[in-house]
């Protein structure tokens, strides 16, 4: 019993993991990975600064949780306010497009969202806890 219990919550942690990053990509008006294939460094280092941020969250809210819903629920609590950071953090910068910069290649902004989503994503797992 314990082993199926391991083996669905790692099942869970895979399809929230893909979804959330799913999620992400749906926010930018270009298609993440295929900038990524283009050499754009800029979109790779924020993908990967946020694949972090919500790996962060999701094991965080894990960790804290003995059942999956209440995993889940805090996981999808975490992600909102993650995903409120790209607007917020865009609402904030109003002298240039934060999707603009990254599509152009700006790796100075790739790597300062990144740095953001993961900092973030701390902050909201101590919020979690």
């Amino acid at each position: 019993m314990i082993a199926l219990n391991i083996i669905i919550s790692l099942l869970v942690v895979i399809l929230l993991q893909f979804a959330g990053m799913y999620v992400f990509s749906l926010m930018t008006p270009y298609k993440d990975m295929e900038e990524i294939n283009r050499g754009n460094l800029a979109v790779g280092l924020t993908m990967g600064g946020k694949f972090l941020a919500t790996a962060i969250i999701l094991a965080i809210a894990a960790y804290t949780n003995s059942s999956i819903w209440h995993m889940g629920l805090w996981f999808l609590v975490g992600y909102a306010c993650l995903l409120a950071t790209y607007w917020v953090f865009d609402w904030l910068t109003p002298g240039f497009s934060l999707s603009k910069q990254l599509q152009e290649g700006n790796v100075a902004v790739g790597t300062l969202l990144a740095c953001v989503y993961v900092g973030i994503a701390l902050a909201i797992g101590s919020l979690i806890i």
